[in-house]
Parts: C-alpha cells; sequence; structure tokens
C-alpha cells in the first residue's frame, strides 16, 4: 500500500459463531483483538460502529469499546464511527468524549451519526420514558456538540454555563459520517471532517459528494484544509475466488436485510447453497452487491483502492470487512496491509 495511502479499520462488531472463536471470547473481545493486530499492522484508526438489537452486530456502546481498544493499543487512533447523535443528549457525548480525550490524549475520534444504527423498536427503547428524536433534530444536536467540544458555545444558548471536565487545551477529532450530499453539506456547514460511507450504498456515494461538502464549508467561512475519508467494503486473499467466497457472507446479509430478514451472519458454504435456488433477479442482485465491494488478492485490492482514493480526492480509506469467521476477517486486514 502506497505510503500516502492511510487505511482505518471500521469495525462494525460481527457476531462470528462460538465455534470460530476462540475459548471463552465474543464480539466485544474481538475487536479488541482485531484492534492490537492491526495497530501493530500499521492502520492510522480504528473505528467502531453503534448498532442497537442487532443479532448479526455487537457494538451497542462505541465509548466503551473506544475505551478499551484505546487501553491496549500503542499508536492507533481510536474513534467512533459512529455514535448515533440522535439517541443522545450532545452534553452527555461531549462529556464522555471528552474523557476519553483525557485519558487517551491526541488518538480519540469522535465521528457522529445521523442513522439510528437498529430498528424503530430500539429507536423506542432508547429514548424511553420520551420519544425518538425527530430527524430534524440533528443539525442543532450536532451544532451544540461541536460548540460544547470546542468551548466556544453562544453566550445566549441555555447551556452557555455548562462546563465540561476535565478542563483540556483540545478536543477529540471530530468527524461527520454520511453516505448522501445532505450530511455533506452539513458536516461542510457546521465545519466538521468528512467520513463518506460508499459501503452503505455505493451507487450513490459519488466524488461530487466531496465537491458538495467543499463549497458548503466554503461558504460557511472556514478557515484551513479539512480531512476526509472514504468507507468502502473490502474483502481481501490469496486467490480471486477465496475473496469473493469471503464477502458472500457480507452479500448475502445486505440482501436479506433488505428484505427485513434478521438471521445471524450465515457461513460462505451455505450463502453458495443458497445461491444454487437464486432466481436470474436475485443473481443479478447479488452479482451487483458484489461488484461495489472490493475484492480480489492483495495487489487487485491495493490497484482499486488506489484508483477510488484518486477519484474520490482523498488519502484516507476506511475499510469494512464483515466475514462469518474471525481468522477470515483478521487475515483480509493483514493481507490489505501488506
Amino acid at each position: 500500500m502506497p505510503l500516502d495511502i492511510d487505511l482505518t479499520v471500521l469495525d462494525q462488531s460481527p457476531v462470528h459463531p462460538a465455534e470460530t472463536l476462540p475459548q471463552r471470547t465474543n464480539a466485544g473481545t474481538m475487536s479488541l483483538e482485531l484492534a492490537k493486530a492491526c495497530d501493530a499492522l500499521g492502520y492510522a484508526r480504528y473505528w467502531v460502529a453503534e448498532h442497537h438489537n442487532s443479532p448479526q452486530f455487537a457494538g451497542p456502546s462505541p465509548e466503551i469499546l473506544i475505551a478499551s481498544i484505546a487501553s491496549v493499543t500503542r499508536n492507533i487512533r481510536v474513534g467512533s464511527g459512529g455514535v448515533m447523535l440522535s439517541h443522545y443528549s450532545p452534553y452527555k457525548v461531549a462529556e464522555v468524549f471528552n474523557m476519553l480525550n483525557a485519558l487517551f490524549p491526541g488518538r480519540i475520534d469522535l465521528g457522529i451519526g445521523r442513522a439510528p444504527g437498529g430498528d424503530v423498536l430500539a429507536s423506542t427503547a432508547l429514548a424511553w420514558p420520551g420519544q425518538p428524536q425527530n430527524a430534524n433534530s440533528y443539525p442543532g444536536q450536532a451544532v451544540t456538540l461541536k460548540s460544547l467540544l470546542e468551548k466556544n458555545i453562544p453566550a445566549d444558548h441555555p447551556w452557555s454555563g455548562l462546563h465540561i471536565s476535565p478542563d483540556l487545551a483540545t478536543s477529540p477529532e471530530m468527524w461527520m459520517l454520511g453516505s448522501s450530499g445532505g450530511s455533506a453539506e452539513l458536516a461542510g456547514q457546521i465545519g466538521m471532517n468528512l467520513a463518506l460511507a460508499r459501503f452503505i450504498s455505493p451507487d450513490h456515494c459519488t466524488p461530487d459528494i466531496f465537491d458538495k461538502y467543499d463549497q458548503a464549508r466554503h461558504d460557511a467561512g472556514h478557515a484551513g484544509v479539512a480531512k476526509r475519508m472514504l468507507a468502502i467494503g473490502a474483502f481481501c486473499a490469496e486467490t480471486q475466488e477465496e475473496a469473493e467466497l469471503l464477502a458472500s457472507t457480507a452479500i448475502y446479509r445486505k440482501m436479506m436485510t433488505q428484505q427485513g430478514d434478521r438471521n445471524a451472519l450465515f457461513e460462505p458454504e451455505t450463502v453458495q447453497d443458497h445461491r444454487k435456488h437464486f432466481s436470474d433477479s436475485q443473481e443479478s442482485e447479488y452479482r451487483h452487491l458484489l461488484d461495489g465491494y472490493t475484492v480480489g488478492t492483495p495487489s487487485q485490492c491495493k490497484e482499486e483502492i488506489e484508483t477510488l482514493s484518486k477519484a474520490f480526492g482523498t488519502t484516507e480509506i476506511a475499510v469494512v470487512t464483515v466475514t462469518h469467521d474471525f481468522s477470515a476477517r483478521l487475515e483480509s486486514y493483514r493481507l490489505l496491509a501488506s
């Protein structure tokens, strides 16, 4: 991988079946193991996602994973990709990440997102005894959160008298996650860095979204050069066939999720058995989803990552790798780093 491209891990904490894990481990401890390995491999950042009420992903509390991961790694930056801000008070998030920044100075990233990270039932339970936030509240929440952490909240704001302990000279690096132009423009207006999630919807994630972000940032009068990141789904193996087999778990998961199915992650061989009974339209959808990922040998993945880096004008690439087996996920990240 060229020195001018920094790789980040975006870990969704997939739930690997017990029989594929070492004794007495689970999705949480596997995130720690993967983080330690990726720290040694030279990855720049390790971000953890937030999901609720999911049989597939086990990361409901990014701040706990961040603290745990930062305590067992040495060099890698650790952050959220992201905190689903609609569920929380900006003040509470500011307090939590300010404390993380105090404990691990210069290593903490705060990424926030608009999506709920779960279904309606989870959102309702998280908001109880109140009601889930309206999506229209998100811009105001994001502005308030940034102002609190940077200690520049307007004097006429109801929370202007709040104090966030401990008193620090710096704040976490702040990012907004998005997969569309709407979030990109908001990030530009507010002055946050932007992480663009191509793995969510490759068909609609185009380089011009970063152009809209740059324009919004310019129009808002923000000085300096912002950081931008592209997050992709990637699966790397010694052969193309092995890589495509590895990716099949994630492809089938996405297909089934679109139909409302919430099964646990399927092993690749089971997915291939199901493919034998696919209709033509299902097989076409499967191949289309495969094309949206970066899948192949180390040299093939390297070439595609460099192409995406140039197309989107960013030297920071985040990699999401959801597999059935943990050892295969670890090996994919190792091969990418090589």
